[in-house]
């Protein structure tokens, strides 16, 4: 089955509510033909209201422009801009089966019969659903009724699919699951989407792209491993991921170093003026003591199953987490060495 691919570009969308709060802060984004991207943040960043513009469910403020193709959408109704929905809970008819779910956009929009049946099984084969056609929604699994919901938003062939929190309701290891498998259901459409959430693994197992907000504004666009490697901001950074705090005084500063449980880390030239630096716990080095490393105490020991995570008091920092294997033989109140490559540091704040 095959689907527009549509390019969406946002083009200066803002939202000021009659009270005069602000919403959404002007906004540009552009989201690529069968892209899809993830609108990534917390609650109240701005995600869903930008969404909901995209939808058509909000009117932007004056001077905001949504163009689908080259088609300016920014006052075509929602139900002609060509718009798939998944919502957090499906929404599926509870009386209806699942062939019946899948084509009942078709029917109100007066399909004929033989080409609604044609589409429905396109989708019921796309999506593996095949035996279920008959069934009701109560008698299926979370991922079969997600699977419903999405053969049904997608059966109108949508210009543009949206996908808000689908997953949020679920228990965490059937999110696990249904998460990678709604991933290669979008791949396999090839259809334009852009999806909500809140969670940052979702987002980087499903987009290709992220789009990070933050009040109401989107802070830094791009693939997941990029963002996370290399954040171009310091809430980029700890949102996507734990991190922990290097603080460097004004000599440390000046001498271009980290301190680190004794030790004087090189610190990047680009970093030489910041306070304070970030690091992720995993590019933390622990180890037995050696030349050129710092010296850290144990203070707790947390198994996690595929890895160890160890709590480290230095002298110098305040204390660290540091990732390591799930064999790392160090024990509460040992003394052991530990040891930063200093390409793994991140910049946290504006040069002091």
């Amino acid at each position: 089955m095959e689907f527009e691919r549509t390019r969406v570009d946002i083009i200066d969308c803002a939202k000021t509510y009659p009270d005069g709060t602000r919403g959404l802060q002007p906004t540009s984004l552009r989201v690529e033909p069968a892209e899809v991207l993830a609108l990534l943040g917390p609650s109240g960043c701005g995600k869903t209201t930008l969404l909901r513009i995209v939808a058509g469910l909000e009117t932007p403020d004056s001077g905001s422009r949504l163009l689908f193709g080259n088609s300016d959408v920014t006052a075509t109704p929602i139900e002609k801009r060509g718009i798939g929905m998944v919502f957090q809970h499906y929404a599926l008819f509870p009386q209806m089966t699942v062939e019946a779910n899948i084509g009942y956009g078709l029917r109100i929009r007066g399909v004929d019969e033989a080409t609604r049946r044609r589409t429905v099984g396109e989708l019921v084969d796309l999506v593996r659903l095949n035996g279920l056609e008959k069934k009701r929604p109560a008698e299926l699994s979370g991922g079969q009724r997600q699977r419903v919901a999405l053969a049904r938003a997608v059966a109108v062939r949508p210009r543009v699919l949206l996908l808000d929190e689908p997953l949020t309701a679920l228990d965490a290891k059937l999110k696990e699951s249904l998460r990678d498998e709604l991933a290669e259901l979008l791949r396999r459409l090839h259809i334009t989407a852009i999806y909500v959430t809140h969670d940052q693994q979702e987002a980087l197992a499903i987009a290709d792209r992220l789009a990070v907000m933050q009040a109401g504004r989107i802070v830094q666009v791009g693939d997941g491993e990029t963002l996370y490697r290399t954040p171009g901001h310091p809430f980029v950074a700890s949102f996507l991921g734990r991190v922990n705090r290097l603080q460097r005084d004004a000599l440390a500063r000046a001498g271009h170093v980290v301190p680190l449980g004794g030790q004087a880390l090189p610190c990047p030239d680009a970093w030489a003026s910041h306070a304070t630096l970030l690091v992720r716990p995993e590019d933390i080095e622990v180890g037995a003591m050696a030349d050129g490393w710092g010296r850290a105490t144990i203070a707790r020991r947390s198994f996690l199953g595929d890895r160890v995570q160890l709590t480290l008091t230095l002298a110098d920092q305040p204390a660290l987490t540091a990732d390591v294997g799930r064999d790392h033989a160090a024990r509460p109140g040992d003394a052991v060495g530990v040891r930063i490559q200093p390409s793994r540091l991140i910049p946290c704040d504006e040069a002091a």
